[in-house]
């Protein structure tokens, strides 16, 4: 039986390629690529010439169990999106489901994911946090924003640059202009930008300064009421 890999590609600066995912996208017999024009760019630089495959959020619904069967018959496959870890806000999960139920080893590398330095950079609380992705963009994305607000834990939302002025003015309108909240553009990248401060004037900012790019929103949880906070204290305590 071959053997599933998930490799993580730089989310902007080449030199983010591990050493590891080199070799693996070297060695293996098949790269699965979200888009092959952005992938085939990637494995020119690195001189990689293994054959390629699309696989992609339209498609991979139908070819899920064939490639479990390549592998399940001796294949090694890796599987890799445009930027970042696979599966995360990317192709990846379906696949690695199949493989699962199928008995097959999944091993997926270390590597690039946008949401940790964008996290790290935040000067938000990391110690716990919730992964959101992307928010639904029309049905159900204002009962989504009314959960958020009442989130303890720090947020992280993928955003397009098209939309973040208009994201970050509904988080404004549900969860009051002095949330705290980081912005993180260009990861990796030479244009690379953090913007901190509350909702009210990361949203002036960007509406001053048009975002362009790749976003991450850090956004802080709900703080805590005089009264939680003093039956936390006593809770210490005793």
């Amino acid at each position: 039986m071959g053997k599933l890999y998930l490799v993580p590609t730089p989310v902007g600066n080449l030199e983010d390629m591990t050493f590891r995912a080199v070799r693996v996208l070297k060695e293996v017999d098949l790269i699965l690529a979200e888009d092959t024009r952005t992938t085939s760019f990637l494995l020119k630089h690195f001189q990689i010439e293994n054959k390629m495959l699309s696989h992609h959020k339209f498609n991979e619904h139908k070819t899920v169990e064939g490639i479990a069967q390549r592998i399940k018959a001796g294949e090694t496959v890796a599987l890799v999106s445009d930027a970042g870890t696979p599966a995360i806000s990317d192709p990846g999960f379906l696949l690695v489901r199949e493989c699962v139920e199928n008995g097959i080893v999944v091993e997926c590398l270390p590597g690039a994911t946008a949401f940790v330095p964008a996290l790290v950079d935040s000067g938000l609380p990391n110690d716990r946090f919730c992964f959101e992705g992307f928010l639904p963009q029309k049905k159900g994305r204002q009962t989504k924003i009314k959960e958020l607000a009442e989130e303890r834990r720090t947020m992280i939302i993928y955003e397009s640059p098209f939309r973040l002025v208009k994201a970050l003015r509904q988080f404004a309108e549900a969860m009051g202009d002095g949330r705290r909240v980081s912005v993180t553009r260009e990861i990796s990248k030479v244009h690379e930008e953090t913007v901190r401060g509350t909702l009210a004037e990361v949203a002036a900012h960007f509406e001053q300064n048009e975002p362009k790019g790749e976003i991450v929103i850090i956004l802080s949880g709900k703080p805590k009421g005089k009264e939680e906070s003093k039956e936390e204290l006593e809770n210490e305590e005793d």
